[in-house]
């Protein structure tokens, strides 16, 4: 019998591509703060993450198996300009749910970020000390030392994800093909790397290393290190849309921005070892975004209007 997966945050647009890759899979419950969600296959239920008494009275209704933790503050400039509520979304509330799942021996995942490290070393590896430069990056590091230590057979996945999003909340993937739709200009940072990946191939991947019983940091990202112009200008090709709209930018040249890395790629070798394969390079992960927008996957989540909360 498949373990019963409760997603945090279950209205953010991780929590509800990742339910939609693994409901054929798993039973899924989507955790909610404050929208409603309706996915054909999929359960809901409201869960206050402010105590770990809270998250243990909710789990013993629901009995999952496994948690995926993906509620968090994701905005930079956000964070930065209320450090206090980045400190008690990122870190106080991932803490509450690794105590709460190891009190109760659950299976727990939570999702970190690219946004660890200075930015001056390409495809950095799990092994690499954390540097972060701004104050998102700081609540993600210290979230993630809070989950291992409260839970030390947790999965920490860092990673840098796209996919399909609602009215309320857009992938980069999604701003890029919106405007390019509407004909209008964009501009790209030409300085700014990382190492995408597709939500689904992030969900597939992170449940065979459940599958195998392993713990500890895992990056979970794409294979190819691209700029963030020409992950716009691949996007455009694929999708058969109009790539002279994009113009390369530099965020060198945006000093009003709050700092962050230049480069944010990860090295996927540890991952791709234990598992035996790759996880894909952005032209693979393009094709499959495309043909969930034909199956309708898109079209599924695309209703949900926006409302109120920094959770989601």
């Amino acid at each position: 019998m498949k373990p019963n997966v409760l997603i945090t945050g279950g209205s953010g647009l991780l929590a509800l591509n990742w339910a939609l890759a693994i409901r054929d899979r798993y039973p899924v419950i989507l955790g909610l703060h404050k929208r409603e969600i309706s996915l054909s296959g999929v359960q809901t239920r409201s869960i206050d993450l402010e105590s770990t008494e809270h998250i243990i009275c909710a789990c013993e209704i629901a009995q999952p198996q496994i948690i995926i933790h993906t509620a968090g503050l994701t905005s930079v400039e956000q964070c930065e300009s209320d450090p206090g509520q980045a400190q008690r979304v990122n870190v106080d509330l991932a803490a509450n749910v690794a105590k709460a799942t190891a009190k109760l021996g659950l299976s727990l995942v939570h999702i970190s970020t690219d946004h660890l490290f200075p930015g001056i070393i390409p495809l950095v590896d799990e092994i690499c000390p954390v540097a972060p430069v701004n104050v998102y990056g700081r609540t993600k590091a210290e979230a993630e030392s809070r989950v291992l230590e409260a839970h030390p057979q947790a999965l920490v996945v860092r990673t840098n994800f796209y996919g399909w999003g609602t009215s309320y909340r857009h992938s980069f993937s999604d701003a890029i093909i919106k405007a390019l739709r509407a004909g209008k200009e964009i501009t790209l940072f030409r300085d700014v790397f990382y190492t995408p990946i597709l939500v689904e191939t992030v969900a597939l991947a992170v449940h065979e290393l459940l599958d195998l019983k392993v713990g500890g940091i895992f990056n979970v990202v794409g294979d190819e290190r691209i700029s963030k112009y020409e992950f716009g200008l691949k996007l455009a090709r694929k999708f058969k849309l109009d790539a002279s709209l994009i113009r390369p930018g530099y965020i060198t040249d945006q000093p009003s921005l709050v700092k962050r890395p230049h480069d944010m790629s990860l090295s996927n070798q540890k991952i791709c070892k234990l598992l035996g394969r790759k996880l894909g390079d952005v032209k693979e992960h393009l094709a499959r975004l495309q043909q969930q927008e034909q199956n309708g996957l898109a079209q599924e989540l695309a209703p949900y209007p926006a409302c109120g909360g920094v959770l989601s």
